[in-house]
């Protein structure tokens, strides 16, 4: 899952960042509000952290002119104004979640798990394909009732395929679920990854459709 990060404090967004990329998610930031919206609206990622007091554009700005572009990316507001008129205007401009600061990492990856969950896979933190398991809530898997220890970028890719089960997605796709723009990629990246699902889980479930990209699911 690819995450933009709209905060302009530096320190907290390095420490958000670290900790997002460390439970598998990839992460792009920028402290402009007016780039952020461009960024949203040109790579659509799959989910918003949004400031409120960014220096160049209110974050509540951000968010309508997102909503206003039918951009519905689900959005989680992370801000000091802790106050229930700033909430009330922040869910109702759009904003799918609200967390004040300060607040704790885990219940930052909690909420946004949430909102993957309820978009990805209707609420489910499952997702069931076969005899395979995929917990989108503890990021575990398991195969036939035994669990699968896989790395981060492992479970990210297999995600993304399982998000979306019987559809090809393409090289360049899941290296856009896997990578951070601008992020440098090895040729052989996403090949590497799709091997070693191959060999913890089986073989024939993942297949490749020669020339197009890869997907879950029969071969036919």
């Amino acid at each position: 899952m690819r995450i933009l990060l709209i905060e302009d404090d530096h320190s907290l967004a390095e420490g958000i960042t670290t900790a997002l990329r460390h439970a598998g998610y990839a992460v792009d930031h920028t402290p402009s509000g007016s780039k952020g919206v461009s960024l949203a609206v040109a790579a659509q990622p799959d989910l918003v952290v949004l400031d409120l007091g960014l220096p160049d554009m209110d974050g509540l700005a951000v968010l309508r002119s997102l909503r206003g572009q039918q951009i519905k990316t689900p959005v989680l507001i992370l801000t000091a104004r802790d106050d229930l008129p700033s909430k009330v205007q922040g869910l109702d401009a759009g904003a799918d979640d609200y967390l004040t600061k300060p607040f704790a990492v885990d219940e930052l990856l909690a909420r946004l798990r949430a909102l993957e969950r309820r978009g990805a896979s209707g609420g489910s933190a499952e997702v069931v394909i076969g005899d395979v398991v995929i917990n989108l809530a503890t990021h575990s898997v398991s195969h036939g009732g035994n669990p699968v220890r896989l790395s981060r970028r492992e479970f990210s890719l297999l995600r993304a395929l399982a998000e979306r089960p019987g559809h090809i997605l393409s090289r360049e796709q899941l290296e856009d679920k896997l990578y951070s723009w601008g992020e440098s990629v090895a040729s052989n990246t996403v090949d590497v990854h799709i091997h070693n699902l191959r060999k913890k889980i089986s073989s024939d479930f993942i297949h490749t459709i020669r020339g197009v990209g890869y997907k879950l699911g029969p071969s036919r």
